[in-house]
């Protein structure tokens, strides 16, 4: 097989993260952004080693299950992958693919517990990340997500479905207005122009929406103009605070180097499970509230009983988790890298008179050698990583502890999976495993994993 081979093909299974599975030629050829079922017309467009490429050329059959999009913007839009997959059948690939990532590791057994569903399938992201741009070269400004598979081509996605409707106005209002300003964005080949970013936070519970804008300091930004025009929207949620972040760094990404607090407060107030929670401009949390309350009850299930207990809140974030077990613990411990997380927390905590939470800004790495050193011992430990999942040197301080429960959240099957291995070649044992689907129409998933210390009396501890 060569490249610029031709083939006619049927996806055969979609692997994490949207890569259709075919065979030619007893190849195996992957095809990105397909159904199972697709019969399709490809190219070969790389090939290296035993690793096979292809590109859709024209779709000959659609899927079998397949739908009209639900979306106008997909599939030109990347922030989606399952605009015309019905739900019931994106659930169900994504547990395939969930068991197959745990499978191969060897780790999955009979555990498995299935796929606990989103809430809302649409209208349920709580925070977003636009970008400033063109759709194509010398275009009117635009501000939208990338382009599927392109790195400079920024589509409109006004009528993004994954958002509510104040979202969209607030889209689509600003585009109008830095138009008519005749502002221009920055350009990431160039480094050169102004706006950068539209970041959009809102509280699902509170009807609470904050706006940040992220733009260069190589001009002059009509911020009062921009106020005003937002103070005006017919929004029907309140908006409680608007930012204009300065961001000069060459990386695409925001980086609050200068914030100024334009309008009102640069917080939402969220209320999750009976308790309320404080979310800065740049703070981690869950960008699918109800989901969160389907995950966090999840999690509190596999956690157990832990009256008069100490727990370990690691990569704590805002410190939803460990406060939700606060109501019944001894102590609960939370170590954060985030300083402006940790801060969150703290008043988190002091608003929901929690008063046995304590949160430590700080490296886990390091900070758990702090805890040990004053005698603090835990007697389960729950872990919420990024993305990158735990570095081994850190997990080994966290498994000499031995506490005698771990429960472990992961967004990222690929590096959970390598955690738990390590976990049980240290004698924990994997009791059950579960998944909340927090990103419809997308690929993700987060996945909940109860390990238990290998031990006698250990069933006692569940």
């Amino acid at each position: 097989m060569k490249k610029g081979q031709e083939f006619i093909v049927t996806i055969e299974d979609v692997d994490f993260p949207n890569k259709g599975i075919t065979h030619a030629e007893d190849k195996k050829i992957i095809v990105k952004n397909t159904l199972p079922g697709q019969k399709l017309h490809v190219r070969i467009v790389k090939k290296k080693g035993s690793k096979i490429v292809g590109r859709v050329l024209e779709t000959l059959e659609e899927a079998p299950d397949q739908i009209p999009s639900q979306c106008i913007h997909f599939p030109d839009c990347g922030g989606c992958a399952y605009q015309h997959y019905p739900y019931d059948k994106q659930l169900e690939l994504k547990e395939k693919q969930l068991r197959k990532i745990l499978k191969a590791a060897g780790v999955e057994g009979d555990t498995f517990e299935g796929v606990h569903p989103s809430p809302k399938q649409t209208a349920y992201r709580n925070k977003m990340e636009f970008t400033f741009g063109d759709q194509e070269r010398d275009g009117p400004l635009t501000i939208g997500m990338h382009e599927r598979g392109r790195f400079y081509e920024i589509v409109p996605v006004t009528n993004c479905q994954i958002v509510d409707e104040d979202y969209r106005m607030i889209l689509s209002a600003t585009q109008e207005f830095f138009r008519n300003n005749e502002t221009p964005f920055y350009h990431r080949r160039g480094h050169q122009g102004i706006l950068r970013y539209l970041v959009v936070r809102r509280a699902e519970f509170t009807k609470e929406i904050m706006v940040n804008l992220v733009t260069s300091t190589q001009g002059a930004v009509d911020t009062e103009g921009y106020l005003a025009m937002l103070k005006s929207l017919p929004l029907a949620q309140t908006l409680v605070g608007v930012l204009h972040t300065e961001n000069d760094t060459l990386g695409d990404v925001v980086i609050p180097e200068k914030v100024n607090l334009l309008y009102g407060r640069d917080y939402l107030v969220e209320k999750l499970l009976g308790l309320t929670f404080k979310i800065g401009a740049f703070s981690f949390f869950q960008t699918n509230s109800a989901g969160a309350e389907v995950l966090y009850n999840t999690v509190r299930e596999y956690v157990g009983n832990v009256d008069d207990q100490i727990v370990f809140d690691l990569f704590s974030g805002t410190g939803t988790i460990g406060q939700l077990m606060a109501s019944t613990a001894k102590e609960v411990y939370g170590i954060e890298l985030v300083e402006e997380a940790v801060e969150a927390a703290k008043i988190n905590a002091d608003k929901n008179s929690l008063t046995n939470c304590h949160f430590i800004a700080g490296d886990v790495f390091e900070k758990v050698d702090e805890l040990s050193e004053r005698g603090i011992t835990p007697d389960v430990i729950i872990l919420d990583p990024p993305r990158m999942g735990v570095l081994e040197k850190t997990l080994e301080k966290i498994i000499d502890f031995n506490a005698p429960r771990i429960v472990y959240v992961s967004c990222k099957a690929s590096s959970l999976v390598e955690n738990l291995k390590q976990l049980q070649a240290a004698g924990y044992v994997i009791e059950k495993t579960t998944a909340v689907d927090m990103f419809a129409a997308t690929p993700h998933l987060e996945t909940i994993v109860q390990l238990v210390r290998n031990c006698k009396g250990c069933s006692d501890l569940k």
